[in-house]
């Protein structure tokens, strides 16, 4: 059937209207809600086709395939795993049949696959290899049968819809990919990814259209959209609610949310810049027709535009939720080479050069983004809201610098409670530059605790739900706590022994003073060994700054403790001339290269604010498994 081709639809200008939900039309035609929905393409096609042709009537201009569970997984629950193949070409074909018999040309037919039913280690049993076989049979299936997009929809896992859409781009390389995943009623997914980051994850690994399902119903939802619009602004967005959230009425599942407000909500997912649109469980055609009618209606000027209102959802402790790993703890533990690059705050209430810097930087290849507290002790933005503008607005995780110096204890643990509550669960505790360095040398300079304590505090007591005092905080924190250390040292003995006490305290990696020689890293390795008796387990993520001039250089080896510059590298920088910079950037390049063997990662700290030549550096950073 030839009409638009699907992508050049939605960048038309009015959103696309997809359907409502299928498995509650089948449903409420008796067939029994733990039966396989899917097997209904083979043993009674015109069931399926009475839903399509109703979504169909209703308004709809795309119609999913009723193949959402049809993988090997759920249908060997069945009984039926090998007929994959099967029953996603008849999905496809009675979705054809309803089409044509329409009359209407322009309707678009979308392949659904939803999640396999078994996660994937190490919370299941399933490989990235077997996961990845397992959609790539479903869809190559429908690609064959000539569907027009791949809708992956209702994946709380975020590895598992990564892996759906790895194996859809390459079995299906020249269809349009529709990715939304679902997320709880604290805005993460079951494995704890928040809006902005899935929303970056998705559009980077090529999906064509990106954006949420299910879930809960459309207040909720426009919350979701919006914050994926705001992370990746130039993404094409799909939002499908729920009828809101479900009861059990006599033995029968029931959807509350009416199709008036569905329609209402309609224009509000509009006004959010979603390009498509339709309903998840509960809808029918009924929603599917009343979000037709207001779509028209504004379209024509017969209806106004609502004003939009994003309404805030609970945090984890009140849903009572329990905390994941954050981001960076599980690359920590995989073993990934991570990458982080520290940002400092502005000295003004204006973000957009920080927002701007820290999409650069991702787009490079950064993981993580650490923000410092008051860097050299000049005052900037709280740290807490600008990592908290970077983590909602850009979808990177970060690293909250969280220095002891100038806090009282009373105030410390506010911070913690405050970082906790906006999501900035990854610290690194420092002990701070001192106030007489700054530009306000007679501010309060005083601390009531070190590290090594600030440390166990929040490992032994905030992470267990109290405080200092042993009074509650109302659930356990899920704080990730780094340490600083100098693995380049003059005195390695002395560094060994303080690095002894963080441990103790629990830090769970460290973040490494810049190190211009890599034999010292080795050297470190080495001592630690024959002190302890033990290796050196702690991930480190080494310091890496690149040199801009070489007056910085010779400032860096004279002025600052700990950091000591070979004389190799001050004819490097000096002989390069105006291209220091240049050379700055290639020295850090090859530094991490020869280093990348030994650490756990990189933390790149730019000289001067130059995030553009630490871009550079994070782009040529080795992937190391």
């Amino acid at each position: 059937m030839s009409h638009t081709p699907f992508l050049q639809r939605l960048d038309s200008g009015l959103p696309l209207l997809s359907d409502g939900a299928m498995g509650t039309q089948l449903h409420r035609t008796g067939l029994p809600i733990h039966a396989s929905f899917d097997l209904v393409n083979l043993t009674d096609p015109d069931r399926v086709y009475t839903v399509h042709h109703a979504y169909i009537e209703a308004g709809a201009e795309l119609i999913e395939t009723n193949t959402f569970g049809a993988n090997r997984y759920k249908l060997s629950d069945h009984g039926y795993g090998d007929k994959v193949t099967e029953i996603c070409r008849a999905g496809v074909e009675i979705a054809r049949r309803a089409v044509a018999d329409s009359g209407r040309n322009e309707v678009y037919i979308a392949g659904a696959v939803g999640p396999l039913g078994i996660r994937m280690r190490p919370y299941g049993t399933l490989t990235k290899e077997d996961t990845r076989a397992a959609f790539a049979e479903q869809i190559g299936a429908l690609a064959e049968a000539g569907v027009d997009a791949i809708l992956l929809e209702t994946f709380a896992d975020h590895h598992e819809l990564m892996e759906a859409l790895a194996a859809a781009r390459s079995v299906a390389p020249s269809l349009p990919i529709i990715a939304q995943a679902t997320f709880s009623s604290d805005d993460r997914t079951l494995s704890g990814y928040t809006p902005a980051r899935v929303a970056y994850d998705l559009f980077r690994a090529g999906a064509d259209v990106i954006g949420v399902n299910c879930s809960g119903g459309p207040a909720h939802l426009a919350n979701i959209v919006h914050t994926m619009q705001t992370c990746v602004p130039q993404a094409r967005l799909s939002v499908m609610p729920n009828a809101g959230f479900p009861e059990s009425v006599g033995g029968r599942v029931m959807y509350p949310a009416t199709a008036e407000y569905f329609g209402d909500y309609a224009l509000t997912f509009q006004m959010l810049g979603a390009r498509m649109i339709g309903g998840c469980c509960g809808t029918t055609p009924e929603h599917i027709n009343a979000m037709r009618r207001a779509l028209d209606e504004a379209s024509s000027g017969l209806r106004p535009m609502p004003a939009v209102q994003v309404l805030e959802q609970p945090s984890a402790e009140e849903s009572g939720v329990i905390l994941p790993p954050t981001g960076l703890a599980e690359r920590l533990e995989a073993g990934l080479f991570t990458i982080t690059v520290e940002m400092s705050p502005p000295r003004s209430f204006n973000v957009e050069k920080l927002v701007r810097s820290a999409r650069l930087l991702r787009d490079a290849g950064a993981h993580i983004l650490d923000i410092a507290d008051t860097p050299a002790a000049r005052m900037r933005m709280s740290p807490y809201a600008a990592a908290h503008l970077i983590q909602t607005q850009v979808g990177v995780e970060t690293v909250l610098h969280f220095p002891t110096r100038g806090r009282n204890l009373l105030r410390i643990q506010g911070d913690l409670l405050a970082a906790h509550a906006m999501g900035l669960r990854n610290l690194f505790v420092t002990m701070g530059d001192p106030t007489k360095i700054g530009d306000y040398p007679d501010a309060n300079d005083s601390y009531d605790i070190v590290p090594s304590k600030l440390i166990s505090l929040i490992k032994h007591n905030m992470n267990k739900g109290v405080d200092q005092a042993g009074n509650s905080i109302g659930a356990p924190a899920g704080f990730l706590v780094g340490c600083a250390l100098n693995m380049g040292a003059d005195d390695l003995d002395h560094e060994i022994k303080i690095l002894g006490n963080k441990l103790d305290a629990g830090a769970d990696f460290a973040l490494g003073q810049p190190v211009f020689e890599p034999w010292r890293i080795k050297r470190f390795l080495t001592r630690y060994e024959e002190l302890t008796g033990q290796p050196f387990t702690l991930p480190v993520l080494l310091g890496v700054m690149p040199l801009y001039t070489l007056k910085h250089a010779q400032f860096l080896h004279n002025e600052v403790p700990g950091i000591t510059i070979p004389d190799s590298i001050f004819k490097r920088m000096e002989d390069a001339g105006e291209h220091a910079a240049q050379e700055g950037v290639t020295i850090a390049q090859e530094l991490l290269r020869a280093a990348a063997p030994l650490v756990a990662g990189a933390y790149i700290i730019p000289a001067f604010g130059k995030y553009e030549l630490a871009a550079e550096v994070v782009a040529a950073v080795p992937v190391v498994a």
